[in-house]
């Protein structure tokens, strides 16, 4: 592989020269997508050896950039959270952009975010073609179709660090509307970032019809009834007879692009009436093909989740909704617990490790309480740049400081007004702004910066944190007061690795995601084993993964994988240690994460002065899993 990249570097060194030095137009020697890109840049007159002058805008036109494109980066938030997972772990970015191809979000591997700086590879800053030369985003964007430009094919010299996948995300209406990208070091193989970057956007465009197309009548279909329902169902909206909005997946099913729409008539595509798919759930298309699916009516539907009893892991394993969340007993004996807390009008304090689900958790909980079909306003206390925080919590009046929107901003907190705010990774709350925070929520008023008169608020309070609130407390670095007003009553949501069987969350995760998949049982086993530092989050990436390298109906082996599930130790060590590292003797554990979490089941044992019980309570897990883990250590402790 080294030689194929050695060898691969030198031809593309070779058609550089060519094209820069002596002006030649390397036909065969790149991609036609990267050359067309080469001579639109030279026609331009781009120095290749430059280093581009890229100035991120200032934090308040980022957030303003950010508001006006609410809408895309809501629905691409899932996948953006999904892809982070696996980003980091193969020291990759995932990067979200507008439709002119100003960076809005980036995520993923601190490490490479830090080198991916030097080159303004960041939010905030511009990476269109015109302006920093032949890049994945905006040659995607020129292109109007996905690319990948990897090293040297970048047309600027600096960027040959950059290994790049990008696919362009257009609204049903065929308009281009944003960009996902998947950058990483172009010393290292990304063999599946462009797969994983168009499923991502597969699934963000799908998202785009939830709310219906006016006055149109929706189609869902696909000649395959088990994939309706998911990303890869065809989407097309017809109005007076005309094909006015469509999805990929719908195009593809008529060999159509996006130019057809507003155009096409339903008479062209389609030999029955629309009436036969109402009433039998099939349609013939013109070339005879049955199309399994059903019509709606394309008005908006309520995004509130109709209600439904509890889910358990076992109850799971009927098919649900992908999104929907995943809750053993004892999480949903905590969400009983909490609901009733919250309608008490008391707050709730959700710790865990990241990626444990705890913004998922905070939903459920929303949709469960008295204040259900309210607001719900999620708050990334870590996210928010410093400067901002303020004047996006509270809210500001026009003139409040330079850079400040006309009419002011009303703020998030009275955006939760009557529902639920969430405070999420509370623990990153700046020490600064903690006072006015506990103010707020001891006088539940609030005056917006620049003045004004002081508003009562009514919102129910939850937070979340993977901080560990009492260190920061003693380190000074949070406010105890403020601690007691957010913390009335506490849920720990433990790690995926403390789970006693793990083999039934990837079940239930499967059915969900596997879209008809099955799994061989050392996958299967593989998957159950591993401690998954990254939980809930990465090991629904993981799967998602394993989709989208497999074809529908396909039992998806070992092979497939990713690097860290794979065990490389020699045959004699694999085999003096358990499968399942739950069950690894203290002695002969060799996972820092396993360390880890036994120490934190001694650290909770003695907290609980050697109650068993109350420690297994207290870290969500079971009384056996602790004795299992802690042997002969438990001998003689009350129960």
């Amino acid at each position: 592989m080294a030689q194929q990249q050695t060898l691969s570097d030198r031809h593309l060194g070779l058609a550089r020269r060519a094209f820069f030095e002596h002006g030649g137009a390397p036909v065969g020697k790149v991609p036609e997508t990267i050359l067309r890109s080469w001579v639109r840049c030279q026609r331009q007159g781009l120095a290749a050896e430059q280093a581009p002058h890229i100035e991120p805008v200032p934090a308040a036109r980022l957030q303003e950039m950010r508001e006006r494109h609410e809408k895309l980066w809501r629905l691409a938030r899932a996948e953006l959270e999904l892809l982070s997972s696996d980003a980091a772990a193969t020291g990759s970015i995932v990067i979200l952009t507008d439709e002119d191809g100003w960076i809005l979000d980036a995520e993923g591997s601190a490490s490479f975010l830090d080198r991916a700086g030097r080159v303004a590879l960041m939010p905030g800053a511009c990476w269109s073609e015109a302006q920093v030369g032949t890049n994945a985003i905006g040659t995607a964007i020129v292109e109007g179709r996905s690319v990948v430009v990897h090293g040297g094919e970048h047309y600027l010299t600096p960027h040959g660090i950059l290994s790049c996948s990008a696919c362009p995300i257009f609204d049903p209406y065929g308009l281009p509307v944003g960009v996902l990208d998947i950058s990483g070091d172009s010393n290292v193989q990304h063999m599946h970032a462009l797969g994983l970057a168009r499923l991502a956007v597969a699934n963000i465009e799908h998202r785009y019809f939830d709310e219906g197309i006016p006055d149109a009548e929706l189609l869902r279909l696909h000649r395959d009834p088990a994939l309706l329902g998911t990303a890869r169902e065809g989407l097309l909206a017809f109005r007076s007879g005309r094909l006015v909005a469509a999805n990929q997946a719908g195009l593809q099913l008529f060999g159509l692009d996006r130019s057809e729409l507003g155009r096409a008539p339903y008479a062209a595509l389609f030999e029955d009436a629309l009436g036969k798919l109402r009433d039998d759930g099939v349609l013939l298309d013109r070339q005879g093909r049955a199309l399994h699916g059903r019509v709606e009516d394309g008005q908006a539907r309520p995004r509130r989740p109709a209600a439904r009893p509890p889910i358990t892991v076992s109850a799971a394993l009927t098919p649900q909704p992908a999104d929907a969340p995943l809750f053993d007993p004892l999480q949903e004996a905590d969400l009983v617990r909490a609901c009733r807390v919250l309608d008490a009008g008391l707050s709730v304090l959700v710790q865990g490790q990241t990626g444990t689900g705890k913004e998922v958790f905070a939903r459920e909980l929303h949709r469960r309480c008295a204040r259900a079909g309210k607001p719900f306003v999620a708050v990334n206390c870590a996210a928010l740049p410093e400067g901002l925080i303020e004047a996006e919590l509270f809210g500001y009046e026009d003139g409040a400081f330079t850079g400040a929107r006309k009419n002011g901003n009303p703020g998030l907190l009275r955006q939760a007004d009557g529902g639920v705010l969430f405070l999420d990774e509370i623990g990153d709350m700046p020490l600064a702004l903690q006072p006015r925070l506990l103010r707020v929520l001891q006088e539940r008023e609030l005056s917006p910066l620049g003045g004004g008169k002081p508003i009562k608020l009514d919102f129910a309070l939850v937070c979340a944190t993977h901080r560990e609130m009492q260190q920061a407390m003693g380190e000074g670095r949070f406010r105890p007061d403020l601690y007691y007003r957010i913390a009335h009553h506490t849920v720990h949501i433990a790690p995926l690795s403390a789970n006693a069987d793990r083999a039934a969350v990837v079940d239930a995760l499967w059915q969900r995601l596997g879209q008809g998949r099955r799994l061989t049982e050392q996958a299967r086993q593989q998957l159950a084993d591993y401690s998954w530092p990254g939980n809930l989050r990465q090991l629904g990436a993981c799967l998602r993964t394993l989709v989208a390298l497999s074809e529908p109906g396909a039992l998806v082996g070992v092979e497939l994988l990713p690097a860290y599930l794979h065990d490389l130790r020699p045959a004699a060590s694999r085999a003096q240690t358990p499968a399942n590292p739950m069950l690894a003797s203290p002695a002969t554990s060799a996972s820092p994460l396993e360390a880890l979490a036994e120490a934190a089941m001694r650290q909770a044992l003695a907290e609980c002065d050697g109650n068993v019980s109350r420690a297994a309570r207290k870290l969500g897990i079971s009384r056996s899993t602790l004795y299992r883990r802690l042997g002969q250590d438990l001998h003689g402790k009350p129960h």
